[in-house]
C-alpha cells in the first residue's frame, strides 16, 4: 500500500463521515449554502490554513503556506449536486427529494478536505497550497464565477490541478492524458409555444408537442450528417415538458438540450444547424419559439509538459501498476477547462471500478478510493513543492 494511503487510512471514518454528510444533504448549483458553510468551518480547524468564504458567491479557498518558497499551486474540488432522484438503497441515502450526488462531487470534496488536514500536519512542503472548492459545476457556472470574482489575482497561483472519478475505470488507478481531454458543453432550452386546447378538438389547437417531437428527430441528424465521422460531437435532449393532462393540448412545450463539441468550427456548424432546426420545425408546424442559452462551457486542455510531471508524481508515490499517463477522453464537460485557459495545470480521473456511470439514479461513488485521491493531493503538493 501507498505509504501515505496507509497514513490517510487513520482518517478514514473522518472522511466517512465528511463524505456521509454532504451525501445526505446534496445541494443543486449555485444553492450549496449549507455545504460552503460546512466545508469553510471544516477547513478552518485544520493547522495554518487560512480560509476565505463567497468567492462566486459559495466557492471557498483555503491557503496553507510552509517554509520560504515562492511557488504556489492550486487544487480543485467541486461540491454541488444534481436534480436526480437516487434509488440506491444506502443508509446514508440523499434525504433532499429529487437531488443526490450522482457524480462524486461529494467524494472529490471530501478528498481535497482529507489532503488539506494532513498536509496541515504534516507540512512537508515549502511554498504555498491553496484548496480551491469550486460550486456549480454541473451547470458550468462555478469555474467562471470564482474567476470573475478574482480568485486567480486575489489567491495567485502558478499552477491548478483537478481531478474527477470515473466508473469504468480500474478502481483506485490515476489516469492521466495530454491536451484535449473534455468536449466544450452549450447548455440551452427551447419553448415552442402553439395554442393550447380541448384533446378532442385539434382543428382549434396548435399541438406544440408534435412540433417539439419533431424537432427532436430532426435533431438527430444534425451530429450523423453535418459532423465528419473522424471528429466527436453528440446532441442530447434530456427533457421534454409539456403539459399535464391526456385530454388537454398544451399551450407550449419546453425542451432542454445539451450539445457537445471538441473544437470551435463544429461548435459553430452544430449550433447554427439547432438553430436553423428549432426555427423551421416550430415554424413548419405553425408555433412560435424562444432559445434559452445556459453558461458555455470550454474544450478541457491539459498542459502536456505539467500532466507529465503530475503523472510522474504519480508513479513515483503508486508505482507504475496504479498509473497510466495515456488516459481516455470524453465527450462529457468540466468548467475546470476554464480555470486551464488561466494557469497552466492538469485534470486527471481517479477509477471509481464497475459502477453505474455518473448521473445513473444508481450510481455510487465508492469510498474506498477516498484515501487515494487524498493520497494523490499530498504527492502531488509534496513533489512541486519540494
Amino acid at each position: 500500500m501507498n505509504a501515505i494511503v496507509k497514513d490517510l487510512e487513520k482518517d478514514k471514518a473522518l472522511m466517512n463521515e465528511w463524505f456521509t454528510h454532504m451525501h445526505r444533504n446534496p445541494e443543486l448549483s449555485m444553492k450549496e449554502e449549507k455545504t460552503a458553510a460546512f466545508i469553510a468551518e471544516t477547513l478552518k480547524g485544520f493547522d495554518g490554513v487560512e480560509v476565505e468564504t463567497g468567492v462566486g458567491k459559495y466557492g471557498i479557498v483555503g491557503s496553507l503556506k510552509v517554509g520560504d518558497g515562492d511557488k504556489v499551486i492550486g487544487l480543485r474540488a467541486d461540491f454541488d449536486a444534481l436534480p436526480i432522484q437516487e434509488v440506491n438503497d444506502l443508509d446514508y441515502k440523499s434525504e433532499v427529494k429529487g437531488v443526490s450526488h450522482l457524480c462524486g462531487h461529494d467524494g472529490h470534496t471530501t478528498m481535497l478536505l482529507a489532503a488539506a488536514k494532513r498536509l496541515s500536519e504534516t507540512k512537508n512542503f515549502n511554498g504555498t497550497v491553496r484548496f480551491i472548492f469550486q460550486p456549480a459545476e454541473e451547470t458550468m457556472e462555478g469555474g467562471p464565477a470564482m474567476i470573475e470574482d478574482g480568485l486567480f489575482d486575489r489567491f495567485p497561483v502558478d499552477t491548478v490541478y483537478g481531478m474527477h472519478n470515473m466508473p469504468g475505470l480500474e478502481k483506485g488507478k490515476l489516469y492521466f492524458t495530454e491536451g484535449a481531454t473534455m468536449a466544450a458543453v452549450d447548455n440551452w432550452e427551447v419553448e415552442i409555444t402553439g395554442k393550447g386546447g380541448h384533446g378532442a378538438f385539434p382543428e382549434h389547437a396548435i399541438d406544440p408537442v408534435v412540433a417539439g417531437s419533431s424537432l427532436v428527430m430532426a435533431m438527430q441528424s444534425i451530429v450523423a450528417r453535418n459532423v465528419a465521422p473522424s471528429h466527436s460531437a453528440v446532441v442530447t435532449i434530456g427533457a421534454f415538458q409539456a403539459g399535464a393532462a391526456g385530454n388537454v393540448i398544451a399551450h407550449s412545450a419546453i425542451l432542454r438540450f445539451s450539445i457537445r463539441t471538441t473544437t470551435p468550427e463544429d461548435r459553430k456548424l452544430v449550433l447554427g444547424n439547432v438553430r436553423r432546426l428549432i426555427k423551421t420545425q416550430a415554424e413548419g408546424f405553425g408555433c412560435t419559439w424562444e432559445i434559452r442559452e445556459g453558461q458555455p462551457g470550454a474544450v478541457l486542455v491539459n498542459d502536456p509538459e505539467e500532466t507529465r510531471q503530475a503523472a510522474q508524481i504519480a508513479r513515483d508515490a503508486f508505482g507504475e501498476q496504479d498509473v497510466f499517463e495515456d488516459g481516455p477522453t470524453y465527450l462529457g464537460s468540466e468548467d475546470f477547462a476554464f480555470m486551464l485557459q488561466q494557469r497552466k495545470g492538469t485534470y486527471c480521473f481517479v477509477g471509481n471500478g464497475p459502477t453505474e456511470f455518473v448521473h445513473h439514479p444508481n450510481y455510487v461513488f465508492d469510498r474506498d478510493i477516498l484515501p487515494v485521491g487524498a493520497a494523490y493531493w499530498v504527492a502531488l503538493t509534496e513533489g512541486l513543492l519540494r
